[in-house]
């Protein structure tokens, strides 16, 4: 017979038969003390001699049902992956010998010593093992093992020692720095167990609480969980959270307490561990009674501010850097704009176009307020002007902490093409006005020169009238002389009346002596025999005021003109100077024929005469002058007056000095 092996299937699996002419190697192999077998590629066994189930307590049968790793307990730890590729890759010439643990059938594990070889026949591949047990070696190496293995455990307990008296030494100084940092804490602190004993807390929570020192804290005291419950308006919530926590509860909370006393409290909680075991929780507990306090009154704001912005029909802006925050309907309504385009991403700069700061007088009542004119572009394209008011909100209303601009407009396009417009009429005015005033001029000028020559005719007449015409002529010779005197003073008031009305009278105030320029105006109005007794009267020897002279004389001499001449003659004018205050009060009073109701209404508008002055020669021009004059040194005048008793002509003109004042006598 040729020697060669043939390989056929039994129980459904590869095992290796010997022919007859193998039968010597065959009895040879399984008479070997040493365990002998074949393994497949996937670790199955293909073959095994009896020392191999003498070794592993298996039968044959069982052995060639199993793979190694049901016997070989490393076999994991080597990979037979890693192995088998080890394996082709030395070859058959070369053998792979590791050590590893088997375990046998009845459950006792040994050390083994296996040598393996890679076999490839007729395209089959497979490995031949020889395994030998080395238990002795077990023993030997587990007593060194044992050896070295107590003295690294002496070792290692010495340098434990040292370890844990150095770890001693940090855990009392950082035992230290957390009861101080504890200690100095603006947050009461305390760690409660599931028994309901207090295990540890601060001063501060003693004195959050205001905890008698007699106090036991502890849940099995009475008196403890008495005093906490009637400390609080919502007992059972705090009872719930402390007292009543479970064991395994692992979650965080956070919650607000309220004391009877008005304060508030806000509590943390978390677990409390040892180990992984939970053992209670720890609290902190702080006041927020101000912060609540302030929270309060954001929101309130926030509700008052909406409501308000909500309701009105001003045009309500909140701005934060660049962008809008808020609108209320009133800008929708403006812009064209819905609340949604305008709050979301909007270019501010396509709504606002610019902004004008305007000053405003009296404004000591809204100082941080700054009043603006806002120039905006709806969405359909028309430009409108907001009259605004301007502030910052810092901390008033809560939008991120962060300050916002509020403006507050109300809609004055109008306004703004009515002023417009008005300008344009005022400059057209003041064109026509300027005009006027030189027209008048010139025509005064004109009236004039023969006018000079008229009275002056008037004087050389007189000077040759002789005694037999004078009788008829010299009343002729007076009429005309009267007649040009009011022609004159018709000219000067119409020049001074062109001049205020096209503003080219300046205002100039110069300290002056009131008293004294009364004085003298009335002595020089005295002199004229036509003019009635004018009684001065004042209760003051002395007082200095800054006032223009040249505006202030056609003033009063205009009052005691006319009180003189609507006055029946021989009667008398009372001339009252006072000092009240800040200001100097002329007052001018006749008993003269009085101006109607009706016409005092009108009584400064220029051309204008009362009703009632039949015959009475004037212009009506002059208290429409003083007027004017009044109003340049920033006075007022009043007129009381009622017909057949009289008229009363009060002017009040600022002193324009503070130290001015008045001396009695």
């Amino acid at each position: 017979m040729g020697a060669h092996l043939r390989i056929v299937s039994s129980n459904s699996d590869l095992v290796l038969k010997p022919e007859l002419d193998l039968e010597f190697a065959y009895f040879l192999i399984n008479k070997s003390v040493d365990a002998a077998f074949c393994l497949g590629s996937d670790a199955q066994f293909l073959y095994v001699n009896n020392a191999t189930c003498s070794m592993s307590e298996y039968s044959r049968e069982e052995l060639l049902s199993m793979s190694l790793g049901d016997v070989d307990i490393d076999l994991p730890l080597h990979d037979w992956s890693q192995l088998w590729q080890c394996l082709i890759k030395k070859g058959s010439q070369d053998d792979l010998t590791f050590k590893s643990r088997y375990r046998t059938k009845g459950g006792r594990i040994f050390l083994v010593e296996i040598s393996m070889t890679y076999v490839n026949y007729q395209g089959i591949e497979f490995s031949c093992a020889f395994v030998r047990e080395k238990s002795d070696e077990i023993v030997e190496l587990s007593v060194q093992k044992w050896i070295n293995e107590l003295q690294d455990t002496k070792n290692h307990f010495q340098q434990e020692v040292f370890q844990l008296r150095s770890k001693e030494a940090e855990l009392r100084t950082s035992l230290s720095l957390l009861h101080s940092t504890l200690e100095s804490t603006a947050v009461g602190i305390v760690a409660v167990n599931f028994e309901g004993d207090i295990l540890s807390l601060n001063q501060k929570f003693l004195d959050m609480w205001q905890i008698p020192d007699s106090l036991i804290l502890s849940k099995k005291c009475p008196q403890c969980k008495t005093f906490f419950e009637n400390q609080l308006k919502d007992p059972e919530a705090f009872i719930r959270m402390i007292w009543e926590v479970s064991s395994q509860s692992d979650f965080e909370s956070y919650d607000i307490l309220e004391l009877k006393d008005g304060r508030v409290f806000a509590h943390y909680s978390k677990p409390h561990r040892l180990g992984e075991k939970i053992i209670g929780r720890v609290w902190s507990i702080w006041d927020i009674t101000e912060s609540k306090r302030t929270e309060e009154a954001l929101k309130l704001n926030v509700a008052r501010f909406r409501t308000l912005a909500e309701t009105t029909d001003a045009n309500t802006f909140l701005i934060q850097g660049s962008r809008l925050c808020y609108i209320n309907p009133a800008v929708e309504t403006l812009t064209g704009y819905t609340k949604e385009e305008l709050l979301t991403g909007f270019d501010i700069g396509r709504l606002i176009k610019s902004k004008k700061r305007r000053q405003v007088r009296n404004s000591t009542e809204a100082l941080n307020f700054e009043y603006q004119e806002i120039n905006l572009l709806t969405k359909n394209g028309t430009e409108r002007w907001l009259a605004c008011a301007v502030t910052t909100l810092d901390g008033v209303l809560d939008f991120g902490k962060q300050p916002v601009e509020l403006i507050a407009g109300i809609d004055i396009t109008d306004y703004k093409y009515a002023e417009s417009e008005l300008s344009l009429a005022l400059e057209q005015a003041k064109q026509l006005s300027e005009l006027r005033a030189r027209f008048l001029s010139m025509v005064c000028h004109q009236f004039r020169t023969p006018l000079n020559i008229v009275s002056f005719s008037n004087s050389l007449l007189k000077e040759q009238v002789d005694k037999r015409t004078e009788k008829k002529i010299r009343p002729l010779l007076d009429h005309i002389q009267t007649a040009s005197e009011q022609i004159s003073q018709m000219l000067d008031d119409i020049l001074l009346f062109a001049k205020a009305e096209a503003a080219k009278i300046t205002f100039e105030p110069k300290p002056l002596d009131v008293v004294q320029f009364c004085t003298d105006l009335v002595a020089q109005m005295q002199m004229n025999v036509n003019q009635n007794h004018i009684n001065f009267i004042t209760p003051v020897c002395s007082l200095t005021a800054y006032m223009d002279k040249k505006l202030l004389e056609p003033v009063l001499k205009n009052l005691l003109e006319n009180a003189s001449k609507y006055s029946p003659d021989g009667s008398e004018i009372d001339f009252k100077l006072a000092c009240d205050n800040d200001n100097v009060i002329f007052q001018v009073q006749d008993r003269g024929i009085g101006i109607p109701v009706a016409d005092q209404k009108r009584l400064f508008e220029p051309f204008y005469r009362g009703s009632n002055i039949n015959n009475i020669a004037g212009t009506g021009l002059g208290l429409s002058i003083l007027k004017t004059l009044v109003d340049l040194h920033g006075g007022q005048v009043a007129v009381e007056s009622a017909v057949g008793l009289g008229t009363t002509f009060t002017v009040r003109l600022p002193l324009f000095q503070d130290n001015a004042s008045c001396s009695e006598l």
